[in-house]
């Protein structure tokens, strides 16, 4: 099993590396491109009830180190030159944008995680949790 998260020390993300790389290598598939189903929910709680939620399904090839294609939300133009750096945290390009941390876990095949947002300049928090389930390597065209 691997974690990500923003706890530890300054050396957490070089262990969590670490740890990625023989988790990665035992279960076979060793941190190599997969098609994986992925399930993104995201949750804005300052929203109307019948507004608060949205749910997406998508089959994309993915890498496990590409921490921020994890999540969908991070392609949304209104996050636009945001990323997640090296200790999970998400930094914007102009910092009044957004705020927020992540963490990923994984086991097997399967792939967890939660991102927690708070958009910069206004009192709106929100969350996205993903699911991910590798199906199967990639063929060269999903890899375009």
């Amino acid at each position: 099993m691997f974690r990500f998260g923003t706890a530890g020390s300054l050396n957490a993300p070089r262990i969590a590396a670490s740890l990625l790389c023989a988790v990665v290598w035992i279960t076979g598939y060793g941190g190599e491109t997969g098609l994986y189903e992925i399930t993104a929910r995201t949750v804005m709680p300052n929203l109307e009830e019948n507004l608060r939620y949205a749910t997406t399904r998508e089959q994309r090839c993915m890498d496990l180190e590409d921490w921020d294609s994890w999540f969908p939300i991070l392609r949304h133009p209104s996050l636009e030159g945001c990323h997640l750096d090296e200790r999970y945290r998400l930094v914007c390009a102009n910092p009044q944008v957004a705020t927020g941390t992540a963490r990923l876990d994984g086991a097997g095949e399967r792939v967890a995680g939660v991102l927690e947002v708070k958009m910069g300049g206004k009192n709106m928090t929100f969350f996205q949790r993903i699911e991910a389930v590798r199906q199967r390597a990639c063929d060269a065209a999903q890899r375009e």
